[in-house]
């Protein structure tokens, strides 16, 4: 067998391939080699520095959006003091932790992942790549994807009438200009209600001359502080291990907490996100035209505004919120279907992304194409009938980490059988069974709309229902059978 070139002979063989290093990627390597020490694995990383995303996202003001103490490893305990971190500590922070735990040497910066066959001869995935401009491949038992689901390459921007016509900067937040120079200059954020949008306002807003959010439509938002006295007394009172440790999980109970009444009690819910709203803005502002979405809570992601920054900005006049659509760009700026024209040296188009499965590698299984959107996923990080395969994919109501670091460990136990039963390939199986199918990601956000079909789906029985309960998941993987509806060869 010949890929680009290369014969699949003269490749370098490993036992585990992990497929990017951000958040995923680093925990599958510390998971993959607590439960098999001497693992031979490499990590393959399209990017020139580790951190994935937050290498990627440079925006100003780029933070997290969950509490950084369920975001960082629970292996590596974070060592500030507030709730919420910004982009370049928490590249840092994923940077530390590779070289302390020694996963840094395993890492081959500067190499796409194009295409990964299975032979089912040999049970090696044969993976085609480039690095520096030149194809080469690798072979590995297994393959675990760790590349989250949306794109790196293109962000989500719609087609705006007149577009061509406007003579001033236009930026999407994904590829931020690190010489843009906004300072007096008059900003429209363009259609953005979500995280980057909400993000975005207070940074820009303290040096720009005004700051426009044009938005379609409202989003929920609900401030959380910056800092917490009870984790600062747990950092002062505790060892390091023992005060993260209980924050994480206090932590995750919270944010689970907030999820589940959002979703029990829609109202009520309602109401209070829109008492906060009124509470932190001026006396006869517009709340309900502004601040009050169509959707119920958490039918979308519910956005955290640190210190309920975003309020504040709006309220002392520094920032303007517009809720309208666009009629056309004009040379100058943008026209509003209701008639409104808003002048903008700088539109950003915080527009969204797009989503893709496993970085969009071309997977097939002896020659094979694998369709992800026909899939079903086994426990929400394997294919129904594709070995050796894994992928790695976090919440959408917590912290990313919470569910990556279950898979990885999880990913761990099945290779360790393996290795211990002499097994060189292992599949989950639905049997004949045809599940009712789901989406993947329980929201409603638009760019589920627009391309969640192509993610695996999910069922409404296990193995093969994904859930969104980071309690109820933790509490199964104390009781999890790697050998349930699992195939081994």
């Amino acid at each position: 067998m010949e890929i680009s070139g290369v014969q699949a002979s003269d490749a370098e063989i490993f036992d585990v391939l992990i497929v990017g290093a951000g958040l995923s990627g680093i925990d599958a390597a510390y998971r993959l080699r607590e439960k098999n020490p001497g693992l031979n694995y490499v990590i393959l990383e399209n990017r020139e520095r580790i951190g994935g995303t937050w290498d990627l996202f440079t925006y100003p003001g780029v933070r997290s959006d969950s509490d950084i103490f369920t975001l960082s490893f629970p292996w590596n305990p974070w060592k500030g003091d507030r709730l919420i971190a910004e982009g370049h500590e928490i590249r840092q922070y994923l940077e530390d932790s590779a070289r302390d735990f020694g996963i840094m040497p395993h890492i081959r910066f500067g190499t796409e992942v194009l295409a990964a066959n299975f032979d089912t001869t040999t049970n090696l995935w044969t993976v085609d790549v480039r690095t520096d401009g030149e194809p080469a491949t690798y072979q590995a038992r297994f393959l675990y994807g760790c590349t989250g689901y949306y794109r790196y390459d293109t962000g989500y921007l719609p087609e705006f009438p007149g577009v061509d016509d406007y003579t001033g900067t236009l930026v999407h937040p994904q590829f931020w200009p690190a010489d843009l120079d906004y300072a007096g200059k008059k900003v429209v954020v363009v259609i953005g209600s979500g995280a980057t949008a909400i993000t975005l306002i207070p940074s820009m807003a303290p040096t720009a001359g005004h700051v426009t959010m044009l938005q379609r439509s409202p989003t929920y938002l609900f401030p959380y502080p910056w800092r917490d006295p009870m984790t600062t007394l747990l950092q002062k009172a505790l060892p390091s291990q023992w005060s993260h440790d209980i924050t994480r999980y206090r932590n995750m109970l919270i944010t689970l907490g907030i999820f589940l009444f959002c979703r029990g009690f829609p109202k009520a819910s309602r109401r209070l996100l829109r008492w906060i709203a009124k509470r932190n803005l001026l006396a006869g502002y517009p709340v309900d035209t502004h601040f009050k979405p169509a959707y119920q809570p958490w039918d979308q992601r519910l956005c955290i505004i640190p210190a309920a920054d975003f309020y504040k900005t709006v309220a002392d006049g520094s920032a303007e919120v517009v809720t309208d659509t666009i009629d056309t760009f004009t040379p100058t700026g943008i026209a509003l279907t209701s008639g409104r024209k808003l002048d903008a040296d700088i539109v950003v188009t915080a527009t969204g992304l797009e989503l893709i499965a496993f970085g969009g590698i071309d997977l097939s299984i002896d020659g094979e194409i694998v369709e992800p959107g026909e899939r079903y996923a086994y426990r929400g990080y394997m294919l129904n009938d594709v070995p050796n395969f894994a992928w790695s994919v976090g919440y959408t109501n917590a912290s990313w980490t919470l569910r990556v670091d279950l898979t990885s460990k999880a990913v761990a136990d099945l290779i360790a059988h393996m290795r211990e039963h002499g097994y060189t390939r292992a599949y989950p199986t639905l049997d004949g069974a045809t599940p009712t199918p789901h989406g993947l990601l329980e929201l409603d956000s638009g760019y589920l709309r627009r391309s969640g079909s192509r993610l695996p789906k999910s069922a409404d029985t296990a193995p093969w229902q994904v859930r969104h309960n980071a309690i109820t998941d933790a509490i199964d993987a104390r009781r999890y059978d790697v050998a349930e509806a699992m195939v081994f060869a």
